[in-house]
């Protein structure tokens, strides 16, 4: 069930933790430097969707946990969680950054400049699934979240692209609870329904999905 309440920022809202204790996992957090915290206030006022500081700290851990030195993100928006992945990747690591807004790119790249990793981020503009599929090489990571109806179709072309061993992470896979209901009119939840089928049927993948904010699937391509 969707978290509405006021006193939480907009980006909180749809988790499918129970309040009290998102409440509680959230107090824990360590606070974030400055670029970050404008950021996070930026997205609760103009309502950008980012992943949050909870799951940011997961895909920043999971960057290390496999020493990740090439990430591409599918759906940037301002460029929040690819702050915390050029983080994740280190100096010598990239990370492509992509997003189909002119506006947010150029909003990002100040970010970037500002938390010191602008060198390590390669910013595209465009279709991510377009610029994705124009991809020769392997990734260590690929992270998707982009529009919810477009699931199904970067499952397809993320095998391809991602290294074995390497992780294929996506956003918002339990879709604010809706997974549960068969309610053939949302479009969006009928193809994360289908994602998550096929994710967990994929013989490339090993895929668990972490019920963290809104539902995170993590698939290590085997």
């Amino acid at each position: 069930m969707a978290i509405k309440d006021a006193t939480r920022p907009r980006w909180r809202e749809g988790g499918i933790t129970e309040p009290g204790v998102d409440d509680y996992l959230y107090s824990l957090l360590p606070q974030r430097d400055e670029v970050l915290t404008e950021m996070e206030a930026e997205a609760a006022e103009r309502n950008i969707p980012i992943v949050g500081p909870a799951v940011a700290r997961l895909l920043y851990q999971y960057a290390h946990a496999i020493n990740a030195k090439t990430v591409f993100e599918m759906g940037s928006a301002i460029g929040y969680s690819t702050i915390w992945w050029a983080r994740g990747v280190g100096p010598d690591g990239q990370v492509t950054y992509s997003d189909g807004d002119r506006k947010n790119a150029d909003e990002a790249r100040g970010y970037f400049k500002r938390a010191g990793v602008a060198d390590r981020i390669s910013v595209k503009v465009g279709d991510a699934l377009e610029l994705l599929s124009e991809e020769k090489r392997e990734f260590d990571i690929i992270f998707c979240d982009v529009d919810k109806e477009d699931y199904p179709r970067v499952l397809k072309l993320v095998p391809a692209r991602l290294r074995r061993g390497g992780l294929f992470i996506t956003d918002n896979v339990l879709w604010k609870g809706r997974v549960v209901q068969q309610d053939t009119s949302d479009a969006a939840n009928k193809a994360i329904q289908q994602f998550n089928r096929e994710l967990y049927g994929a013989k490339d993948f090993f895929t668990t999905v972490l019920p963290i904010r809104d539902g995170v699937a993590v698939a290590v391509k085997i």
